[in-house]
């Protein structure tokens, strides 16, 4: 059995060399048809398109992504090809969390937002709208919460976007990047959008970077309709707007969900749903390595920030934009 792997997976390395014959290690944009031809799985990131163009004439019957999203995948030709796929749900939804928290303490340090009281809007609410929620009623906040394909499911509990145009603060984006149809996610947040806001409220993506329409947010930030924006995910990543780069309060390079616990969940689901595909026993554990216990605050939102400052990537990327990639790539992962 040959496998090839993508080079930036963490984790990895012992447990699939333990249950393949043949792995190859490439660069997530290094897979071309030729090299994938004769590979029998594919376990890749978001940077790897998978579709005909990669796969047609291949022996490729297993594809597996470590990360949640699943948009760089073409699940109808998979389809049709018969080829099996899968993502891994929820499996950096605690890193999210640990990014807005830091996020939401600096918008209440350095903006003068109290968060005690403030109405959060979460516009999609699977596995991290879930925790951002659950943040945010620890943290004292009203919360209202947007996910149109759980509305019409019957499920209690939700509002439309214009309930939360109008009274929220922060309206924070996890959804998933849908381009077509009933539940249409790109540029969801259009000038129509920007135009309903009543609060000037901050906007936060850490979803997709498409679900925001980048000419729309920079319009609404020089009109002044919305107070701020945190931006972790852009459209046409690495080449991402340098005039939004240098107006959002914070601007990170798609690392949100990049933490050592986070991507340790990914590589551990990719290999499992892999093992259930080939019928392989799952003999293999997944632990990131141990990091130094530093002396942190008793206080836990002091203690938060000293974990995880999204300053210090917003500084990084700022310095170096071109680096985009580099800077995703080689990630220091926090813990959690």
């Amino acid at each position: 059995m040959k496998v090839i792997v993508d080079n930036k997976i963490p984790y990895i390395k012992e447990a699939i060399e333990s249950l393949a014959d043949e792995v190859v290690y490439l660069p997530g944009k290094a897979f071309t048809p030729e090299i994938v031809k004769d590979a029998d799985a594919l376990i890749t990131r978001t940077r790897t398109r998978c579709d005909r163009n990669l796969l047609a004439g291949s022996k490729v019957k297993f594809i597996g992504t470590a990360t949640i999203g699943f948009d760089h995948i073409d699940t109808a030709y998979c389809q049709e090809a018969g080829i099996t796929w899968s993502n891994c749900p929820g499996c950096n939804a605690g890193a999210v969390e640990q990014y807005i928290h830091s996020v939401l303490l600096l918008l209440q340090q350095e903006k003068g937002i109290t968060l005690k009281g403030a109405c959060l809007g979460i516009v999609g609410v699977g596995h991290v709208g879930s925790r951002i929620k659950q943040l945010a009623d620890r943290l004292g906040m009203r919360v209202l919460l947007n996910d149109p394909p759980r509305a019409d499911r019957g499920e209690k509990g939700f509002v439309d976007l214009c309930t939360l145009a109008r009274e929220c603060d922060i309206i924070t984006f996890h959804t998933p990047l849908q381009r077509n149809g009933k539940y249409r996610t790109y540029h969801l947040a259009d000038e129509s959008f920007f135009h309903l806001l009543e609060k000037k409220p901050y906007i936060m993506n850490t979803s997709r970077g498409e679900v925001i329409e980048t000419e729309a947010i920079l319009h609404a930030l020089s009109a002044g309709s919305i107070s701020g924006a945190v931006i972790d995910v852009w459209e046409n990543e690495p080449n991402i707007n340098l005039e939004l780069l240098n107006k959002v309060f914070i601007g990170t390079p798609h690392i949100a969900g990049y933490s050592a616990d986070g991507k340790a969940n990914a590589t551990r689901m990719v290999l499992e749903s892999f093992c259930r595909f080939f019928g392989k026993e799952m003999d293999f554990s997944i632990v990131p390595p141990e990091q130094p216990h530093l002396p942190y605050d008793s206080d836990e939102n002091v203690r938060q920030l000293q974990m995880y400052n999204p300053h210090v990537d917003c500084e990084a990327l700022r310095a170096h934009p071109e680096a985009f990639e580099q800077l995703r790539s080689e990630y220091h992962l926090r813990k959690e």
